[in-house]
């Protein structure tokens, strides 16, 4: 994974995409890509899914960058608030306990 984000980050620089002045428009960006992506899982497009969360993936990478934040300091920091959250799935939602 290490390995790849940073290839994603060279290519993001390589295409000068790394400017704060380009967040806006990455989110936007990133937003396509997840909407794509929900397109393709109401399709049944596999193919079209697995795409789809690869660019998300990739869009959400740069934003990081854009924003001077490590993609894997984000994602340490939301496993560690969801790791021990207690609840249940509630058709296919879940639903926190307070």
């Amino acid at each position: 994974m290490d390995e790849l984000i940073n290839k994603v980050k060279a290519w993001a620089s390589e295409k000068d995409l790394l400017k704060k002045e380009n967040i806006h428009a990455q989110m936007l960006k990133v937003l396509e890509e997840v909407g794509e992506t929900s397109g393709a899982i109401l399709k049944k497009k596999d193919q079209e899914i697995i795409d789809g969360l690869g660019d998300s993936f990739v869009t959400l990478i740069i934003l990081c960058y854009q924003l001077n934040l490590e993609p894997k300091d984000c994602l340490q920091k939301a496993w560690n608030e969801i790791k021990n959250r207690k609840g249940k799935t509630v058709n296919g939602t879940f639903i926190r306990e307070e």
